[in-house]
């Protein structure tokens, strides 16, 4: 397995990440345990996970995501084979929430405590916050790394304006900087991250591990209308992409996916991964099938023909 450089970290990653927040939501303990095992098994070691996952799912607290993981690091014993990454920042309850010093305090050692590790590979500022000075919330990650609980930092829902301000403020004081990027970024939300934090993540050589790499699943193909979402957990997530870019991105992924014998899915990933500025992206799945077809599409080599296709359906200056 081919591995990629996380920033300047100095963490070696394989090309995909397998994302964490469907753990204690649409995927229960037991197949959560056999996703992650045929997942390393595979040579892959980039879990992404976050404190407040799954919050949002009917009767959860938040934590579930990390609580499984903790379980299967403890019973599997393949803890040295993976790399965790977690994140901090996300309202998980009246007060708790945001990136000052006090509070991220309480939540590294509750994460620690879920996940049961002594170590965070790399803990992420879920999202900004505008009422914690960036060189507090630094400072703190600085300790964390220097008491062993923290290897390195990275940064989500940043945009270019606060990356550039932690990472001059990190330059100044001689903090840690951080190190990766966790962006909204797929073929079909592409306008944002490659207006700005893309030359910006090249240039400040940050690892780029897209979440939503599929669009909430719009982008394997199975949400093709209004009734494809009928009961779907994720209906509210993906209705937006059902647009007239949505069916042309769907119409290049189809005829691409025929062409490579694959499912759409594996294309849209396998484009994700020829972005220069990528390291790994992040896809989840509920099924061993599901994962099977995520690991295919770090296999496949899209020539230029192909992605010009798929560029230019996807272009952010189409009208829809």
């Amino acid at each position: 397995m081919q591995t990629r450089q996380l920033g300047r970290s100095g963490i070696a990653v394989a090309p995909l990440a397998f994302g964490g927040n469907v753990f204690g939501w649409t995927v229960d303990e037991s197949m959560s345990f056999r996703l992650l095992d045929a997942f390393v098994e595979a040579g892959f070691n980039l879990i992404d996970t976050a404190d407040v996952y799954s919050h949002w799912a009917p009767g959860n607290r938040g934590g579930e995501s990390e609580t499984i993981i903790g379980k299967w690091l403890q019973r599997s014993g393949k803890r040295a084979r993976v790399v965790i990454a977690t994140k901090v920042g996300m309202e998980m309850g009246p007060g708790r929430k945001g990136l000052s010093a006090a509070y991220i305090r309480q939540a590294v050692e509750d994460s620690l405590r879920r996940l049961r590790t002594d170590t965070i590979d790399v803990y992420q500022s879920h999202i900004f916050d505008p009422d914690t000075p960036v060189e507090e919330t630094l400072e703190t990650f600085d300790r964390l790394i220097h008491e062993g609980k923290v290897r390195c930092l990275g940064a989500s829902n940043h945009d270019a304006k606060q990356l550039a301000q932690a990472r001059a403020a990190s330059v100044r004081l001689g903090l840690p900087r951080y190190q990766s990027l966790q962006p909204l970024y797929n073929l079909y939300d592409r306008a944002d991250f490659e207006a700005e934090l893309e030359p910006l993540c090249r240039k400040q050589e940050l690892g780029v591990i897209p979440y939503f790499s599929l669009a909430s699943g719009f982008l394997t193909g199975k949400y093709r209308s209004a009734e494809d979402l009928a009961g779907r957990p994720r209906a509210a997530m993906v209705e937006k992409y059902l647009d007239a870019r949505g069916q042309r991105i769907l119409a290049a992924l189809d005829g691409v996916a025929r062409e490579q014998g694959l499912p759409p899915a594996a294309i849209a990933l396998a484009w994700l991964l020829a972005q220069p500025a990528v390291t790994a992206p992040i896809a989840s799945a509920t099924s061993l099938e599901q994962l099977r077809t995520l690991i295919e599409a770090t296999t496949v080599a899209l020539e230029a023909e192909a992605l010009d296709r798929l560029n230019q359906a996807s272009a952010p200056d189409v009208s829809a």
